[in-house]
């Protein structure tokens, strides 16, 4: 079941939001594995990231192995603080197709 990751960062910025993604995704246009979905921008009071996993374990994972250790390496612009965070198992998670033309 897909599980669903909200991160409120008080204070935080686009820059600091940059600076951590930058350390934590594996490039630019794409989300890191098993993520199928990421979405981020400010929020009163700071920034929220909305990121949903393919799983819990899958979560678990991407936070154990590469966001805790990059984020305690105090990546140079990230955030300031902690975030409060949300979790939560999705019922629904419906998408639109992008129709180009």
């Amino acid at each position: 079941m897909a599980y669903a990751i909200v991160h409120f960062f008080p204070g935080g910025t686009k820059k600091h939001y940059e600076a951590s993604i930058a350390a934590v995704h594996p490039a630019k246009n794409s989300l890191p594995k098993g993520q199928i979905f990421h979405a981020a921008g400010p929020s009163a009071g700071g920034w929220t990231v909305v990121a949903v996993h393919e799983s819990k374990e899958s979560w678990e994972k991407f936070r154990d192995d590469i966001l805790m250790p990059r984020m305690e390496q105090g990546i140079h612009g990230g955030f300031p603080a902690p975030p409060h965070e949300t979790a939560f198992e999705v019922q629904n998670l419906q998408q639109v197709q992008a129709v180009h033309g």
